[in-house]
C-alpha cells in the first residue's frame, strides 16, 4: 500500500476535527503573496496524504483558514493555518508528513488541535533589523524618540487611504544598537479592524529620520514576526 493511501484505512472521526498548523515563512518566501501561499499549501496538503475533509457540493475543496496574513517582504516564525481532517491521524504524523513536502523556508513547527479562534489575536511581536553605515547611538536614540511621538503615515483603510497617527497602535518598542545594525523589538496592534501593517513602521521612520532612503546596497532592513499575542499583549496565542 502506498504511504499516501494509508489515510483511507484510518478510522473515521465522529465529526471533522480542526487541526492548526504553525509554520515559518522565511528567506525568499517572504516575497510570495498570500494567494500564492494558499495555492502552495493546497498542493502540499494533498501530497502529504493527510485525511483531509473536503467541502461538499459540485466543487469540493479543502477548507483552509489562515491566521493573520503576512505582508509581502516580511518573514515569520508564527504563521498558522487551520485545516479539517475526517480520519484519525496523530499530530506528530501530520507534522512529519508535511515537513517531508516542504523546504526549510516553509518548515512546519507544530501541529495541534485548534482551540482558540483567530479573532482572539490582538497583537503581534516583531523584530526589525536595520543595517546602515550611519548606525550609532545617536541614530538609535533618534529612532527610539520617534517611536514615542506621533507618527502620521498614509494608511489604507476600508474607506480608502487616509493620514493616520499609528503611534497609538504601537504597544511597545525597544531600540538597541548592535554593531552596524539597529534592532527594534516591537509589539503592534494586530486585531480585527485594528491591524497595523509592520511595514508602516519603516515607512514612518524613513520619513522622520531619513533611514533607508539612500542607496539600498548600503542600507537594508528585515522584518520578522516572532509571536502573535492575546489581548493582554503578553500571552502567546496558539
Amino acid at each position: 500500500m502506498k504511504d499516501n493511501e494509508k489515510r483511507f484505512t484510518l478510522p473515521m472521526l465522529e465529526a471533522p476535527r480542526t487541526m492548526r498548523i504553525r509554520f515559518q515563512k522565511t528567506g525568499n518566501l517572504q516575497y510570495i503573496s498570500h494567494l500564492d501561499l494558499q495555492r502552495t499549501f493546497s498542493r502540499i496538503l494533498v501530497r502529504a496524504g493527510l485525511p483531509l475533509w473536503y467541502t461538499k457540493g459540485f466543487n469540493p475543496h479543502i477548507k483552509m483558514v489562515f491566521g493573520m496574513p503576512l505582508p509581502v517582504g516580511s518573514e515569520s516564525e508564527c504563521e498558522m493555518l487551520d485545516v479539517r481532517i475526517e480520519r484519525e491521524m496523530s499530530a506528530e504524523e501530520m507534522m512529519e508528513r508535511l515537513n517531508a513536502e516542504v523546504t526549510d523556508e516553509l518548515r512546519v513547527l507544530a501541529v495541534y488541535p485548534a482551540e482558540r479562534k483567530f479573532a482572539e489575536v490582538a497583537f503581534a511581536e516583531y523584530d526589525y533589523t536595520i543595517r546602515t553605515e550611519r548606525a550609532d547611538e545617536a541614530l538609535a536614540e533618534k529612532i527610539s524618540d520617534t517611536l514615542q511621538a506621533p507618527l502620521t503615515v498614509l494608511r489604507r483603510t476600508k474607506s480608502g487611504e487616509k493620514e493616520t497617527d499609528i503611534q497609538p497602535m504601537i504597544r511597545s518598542a525597544a531600540v538597541t544598537l548592535d554593531g552596524d545594525a539597529i534592532r527594534i523589538h516591537a509589539v503592534l496592534s494586530a486585531g480585527e479592524g485594528n491591524y497595523l501593517n509592520p511595514e508602516l513602521l519603516i515607512t514612518a521612520l524613513r520619513a522622520k529620520t531619513g533611514i533607508l532612503s539612500s542607496d539600498l546596497t548600503k542600507e537594508s532592513y528585515r522584518i520578522l514576526r516572532r509571536r502573535v499575542l492575546l489581548a493582554d499583549g503578553v500571552t502567546e496565542f496558539h
